[in-house]
């Protein structure tokens, strides 16, 4: 991915979300996988969100045009990190907390495809390629940063 733009970068990581999710349904009846795969999820997931504030969303914030799809989308971060943070209050694959996970699922699916095909597409209106690739090449740097982070706050 060497000429990857930060939408790219973005996209790949989602469908890795995608596919932590279609794990996760799989290991319904094993607790144990999915509470690993669970656990995954949320430090990928808050790793991805801050990078991607950092980057792209940061750029965004700074054009009068965009400003309110990054603003949108921050507020949707802090809405899944809040079901995230109901999530571990609640008892590990109970019935409540399948409820609320199955809540944040929906909305976290509906927050990537909106980003996906509303907010990527008019942010890309707006940045040249050469802006792209920069952002592609700061989320690189950034994630890995994020990632550890993440990792040694849960």
């Amino acid at each position: 991915m060497a000429n990857a733009t930060i939408f790219d970068r973005l996209k790949q990581d989602h469908d890795v979300h995608r596919e932590m999710f279609a794990k996760m349904a799989d290991a319904k009846d094993d607790a144990d996988t999915l509470k690993k795969l669970f656990d995954q999820f949320k430090i990928e997931v808050s790793a991805h969100a801050a990078a991607e504030e950092e980057t792209l969303y940061a750029t965004m914030l700074s054009r009068p045009d965009l400003r309110e799809n990054a603003q949108h989308s921050v507020s949707e971060h802090k809405e899944i990190d809040d079901y995230l943070e109901e999530l571990d209050e609640l008892k590990f694959d109970g019935e409540a907390w399948r409820k609320k996970f199955a809540e944040m699922k929906k909305r976290y699916l509906h927050h990537i495809e909106e980003e996906e095909e509303e907010m990527f597409p008019a942010a890309a209106k707006e940045l040249t390629a050469d802006e792209e690739k920069k952002l592609a090449a700061t989320f690189a740097k950034r994630k890995p940063a994020e990632l550890a982070r993440a990792e040694a706050d849960s």
